[in-house]
């Protein structure tokens, strides 16, 4: 993918698009593929980088949602559990099985969560990722050696899926440009325009790097800005009533030696509601997550010091070393797009239904909310045929079921640390095809190379040194303090790259370290 060509297509083109999609997340980006896939012409706008709110900043799984159950939502977990069977059939090389491994304390936990994992299992059918099974304690420890033992009676094991939700993201975002999309990041909708009829009829866009607006005709547009929606929906109905009820969540990030395993630690239930995750991730620890509604979204959300101890509190009643403040490398907080329970504004966000909502308003502008990661795909496929219908488009079936998504690689472990790119290693090790020591990690206490760096400019549209260091690779979410070491070097690099000069680079650098703040704790 490259901007400028982006920029290019999109500026020269005289008529309308088949969809304007305004919001480059998950849901964004799935509705591109989808529609691009089927043959639409689709141009996807996003504000600021591919990624930048929730999508970049999940609990990084792939799930059917066993907390689901206990709120009998069956449809939407028998959903999830497909979609996230045919998320691993499509790209194998970012989605990867998980053990789960549910610890017990109670003589009753063993068949209590024993017989709802059997139901999962159930559900899953033949999109199963593992049976699961009641384990004695010293089955436990043997899979969770750092697991806290007083008390332990054993545990239940389970299945899920894993991913990396950014480096997905940004493959998705090639699959959906491999089809023939226009995507643009950096390009904020500054406007909705309405025909003589008073339906939506395309947007007015600035380019941020260049300070240029554009207009983009469009038969249909498409709101998937997750968190913001509420907003975009204001451009077509300033009356707009909120359909989104924020909720944050945080996730610490740890040393991998807190967990020691390569199965993760699930507790059910937490005094927030709330399940909480310990699990290993790109050689770390990640705990999380929690549930806090809050007033307004944003993009960088900070967290709130009685998040931070009850992640803390909680992960030191099951792991026999307890995290302390100091252990802690990196926090990271994501806010869900939650759809409000209609007509109680008071319902608790982690009683909302995850269910992806879809609605029309008096202009024809199409919003989609609420949902999952592992649902983007369903969620497109029902966006678009919406679309097709209120556009009057011709009536092309869905293909995305059984599309492989670009860096498609059944054998990711062979690629070693580049396994998160699939067959796009290849092109990464060329690049330093004559200077091996591009290919050597740039920290110690991460493995991101500056082919790495190259690449994400050259092939994957990044233009700041926070797309590189956040979602390119993830340095930030997991090492804020090694992430503003390597900074300059990563602004060095984008800056030849880019044709920029030392006051950008330095301003860059400047920029990053005032960010990385918000991931530290004090």
């Amino acid at each position: 993918m490259d901007r400028q060509q982006m920029l290019d297509r999109m500026s020269r083109r005289e008529t309308p698009w088949d969809m304007v999609i305004i919001g480059g997340g998950a849901t964004g980006v799935g509705v591109a593929i989808d529609a691009a896939s089927r043959g639409f012409e689709v141009l996807l706008l996003e504000a600021r980088d591919f990624g930048k709110g929730t999508s970049s900043r999940s609990t990084k799984l792939i799930h059917g949602g066993v907390r689901y159950l206990e709120q009998g939502n069956i449809s939407l977990v028998m959903e999830a559990l497909k979609e996230r069977g045919l998320l691993r059939q499509n790209a194998p090389h970012l989605v990867h099985d998980l053990a789960f491994i549910v610890p017990n304390y109670s003589w009753w936990e063993a068949p209590f969560y024993g017989i709802g994992m059997k139901v999962y299992d159930l559900l899953a059918g033949k999109y199963g990722f593992g049976r699961s099974r009641i384990l004695s304690a010293e089955e436990t420890i043997e899979q969770l050696p750092n697991l806290q033992t007083d008390g332990l009676r054993g545990g239940v094991i389970y299945y899920d899926g894993q991913f990396d939700d950014t480096r997905l993201l940004i493959h998705m975002a090639a699959t959906s440009a491999d089809h023939g999309a226009t995507l643009l990041n950096y390009a904020p909708v500054l406007e909705i325009t309405k025909g003589e009829d008073g339906f939506a009829d395309g947007v007015i866009l600035k380019d941020e790097e260049n300070g240029r607006q554009f207009k983009a005709a469009a038969r249909v547009v498409i709101n998937a800005t997750g968190i913001f929606a509420d907003q975009v929906r204001r451009m077509t109905d300033p009356d707009a009533k909120k359909m989104i009820a924020p909720s944050q969540g945080i996730h610490l990030v740890f040393e991998r030696s807190f967990l020691r395993a390569d199965a993760a630690i699930m507790v059910p239930k937490t005094s927030d509601g709330r399940v909480l995750f310990a699990i290993p991730w790109h050689g770390h620890t990640v705990v999380g997550t929690t549930d806090t509604p809050i007033q307004e979204p944003s993009y960088e959300p900070l967290p709130f010091e009685e998040e931070i101890e009850f992640i803390l509190d909680t992960a030191a009643q099951f792991l026999s070393r307890p995290p302390t403040r100091d252990d802690i490398l990196s926090v990271y907080v994501g806010i869900r797009p939650l759809v409000k329970a209609e007509g109680d504004g008071g319902e608790k966000t982690s009683a909302l239904s995850r269910d992806h909502t879809i609605h029309i308003d008096s202009a024809g502008l199409i919003t989609i909310v609420g949902g999952k990661w592992t649902t983007y795909r369903y969620m497109a496929e029902d966006c678009v045929n919406h679309a097709i219908t209120l556009g009057r488009l011709e009536d092309i079936p869905c293909i995305t079921r059984s599309l492989k998504l670009h860096g498609y690689h059944e054998a990711s472990e062979e690629l070693g640390n580049l396994w998160v790119y699939g067959s796009d290693a290849e092109g990464v090790r060329a690049i330093a095809s004559d200077d091996t020591k591009l290919l050597e990690p740039m920290h110690p206490d991460l493995t991101y190379c500056e082919a790495e760096v190259l690449w994400a400019i050259r092939h994957e549209m990044a233009r700041t040194v926070e797309d590189v260091l956040s979602r390119r690779t993830r340095a930030l979410l997991l090492n804020a303090r090694a992430a503003i070491l390597l900074a300059p070097k990563v602004a060095e690099i984008m800056a030849k790259e880019l044709g920029e000069d030392a006051a950008w680079a330095a301003n860059q650098v400047a920029a990053f370290r005032a960010l990385a703040q918000n991931y530290l704790v004090q």
